[in-house]
């Protein structure tokens, strides 16, 4: 994300990419300030640090959390003082659904978009008709097993045992993974963010969740923690929200030779959430004319279209979702040194139901 931002700001405004947590980027005689603070991934220093963002330092909008659990502050904070939020790359389906709020859009994918992109590969694709699943025991996770399951048996598929959930900083999930040991599911789906993500694949192998007929369900991860997540799954086909490799388009091919011009590396899977948020803030700001209150923002944002690295997005209007691709491969290994780990397969666009409750759904 603090690569894909500066990247988004100076390919929309024509500018040079910076680096420092102080930035200033040009639209004709409009000043975007940017800052950069470190949350931590901890929701009370998150939301201190949002506060002095915009009490002290003016913001009229937000950019974040890598984190769900801190973007559901956020979306309090930004509520409360009438800013914007850009959610980017929190995946909580909640945040455009049950906990939606006007003030918030995403530039990212939700995991209701993972789990219907898993689920078509899964059902149409490879012909797996029985899935058990596992989820941490918060929002993020919630989101995701009801995404698997709505998708899952949308497309035909069974669930042939409870959900399980499992407290977020679990390390030994024995217990939870029981229940699981004896089914016969074609496959186990996973809904996880975090540490706990090696150990609970080892205890699904060691219990016999995972074994030559039942086939681990996941959305491919960052480059880096590929190889410690899925060694074992050499040859399988999964869904990845963004790799470098896929997208075949002019911005991606900006962000690939910026991110090795500033950072001598390649991009990983969310420089392109971090660029669609900045190139959704510019376009958004050009739309409105530079007036950057809520209010004038909100009315360019709900319908907005814009082109990205990973192509299009559509902002839709009435959640403020952000349809766009996201891409089939197979694992061809984890030990590249440019990262070209898969073999691409295609490319999809869920286009998740509308999941807003109460008034809202008016």
């Amino acid at each position: 994300i603090n690569r894909g931002v500066p990247i988004g700001f100076a390919y929309a405004t024509g500018g040079e990419v910076q680096t420092g947590l102080e930035q200033t980027y040009m639209v004709d005689d409009c000043e975007i300030r940017v800052v950069f603070k470190d949350d931590q991934t901890n929701p009370e220093l998150s939301a201190t640090s949002a506060r002095e963002l915009i009490e002290v330092e003016g913001a009229e909008i937000i950019i974040g959390s890598v984190s769900s659990g801190v973007t559901a502050t956020l979306q309090g904070i930004a509520r409360d003082n009438d800013v914007i939020l850009i959610a980017a790359p929190a995946a909580a389906t909640d945040i455009t659904g049950k906990d939606f709020d006007p003030n918030t859009f995403r530039a990212s994918r939700s995991n209701y978009q993972d789990g219907m992109a898993i689920c078509d590969q899964f059902v149409n694709g490879d012909g797996y008709e029985t899935f058990v699943q596992i989820a941490p025991d918060y929002s993020f996770g919630y989101g995701g097993a009801q995404a698997y399951k709505d998708a899952c048996e949308f497309f035909g598929g069974e669930f042939i045992e409870d959900d399980v959930f499992a407290p977020a900083d679990t390390t030994d999930f024995t217990t939870f993974l029981g229940p699981l040991a004896d089914t016969d599911a074609d496959a186990f789906l996973v809904t996880w963010a975090g540490g706990g993500f090696v150990p609970l694949l080892q205890a699904a192998i060691d219990l016999g969740v995972i074994d030559d007929d039942t086939v681990l369900g996941s959305p491919f991860v960052d480059n880096v923690v590929m190889p410690a997540f899925f060694s074992n799954a050499i040859g399988a086909t999964s869904v990845i929200l963004y790799h470098y490799t896929a997208p075949d388009n002019p911005v991606n091919d900006y962000l690939i030779s910026e991110v090795a011009a500033n950072f001598g590396t390649f991009p990983d899977l969310f420089d392109a959430d971090g660029m669609n948020a900045a190139i959704m803030v510019v376009e958004a700001l050009k739309a409105a004319g530079g007036a950057a209150d809520a209010d004038s923002l909100k009315a360019a944002l709900e319908g907005l279209s814009f082109d990205g690295p990973k192509g299009t997005i559509d902002i839709r209007a009435e959640d403020h979702m952000a349809i766009q691709d996201m891409y089939v491969v197979t694992l061809l290994n984890v030990d590249d040194p440019e990262f070209k780990y898969y073999d691409y397969v295609a490319t999809v666009r869920p286009e998740p139901p509308c999941l807003l409750e109460g008034d809202f759904t008016s």
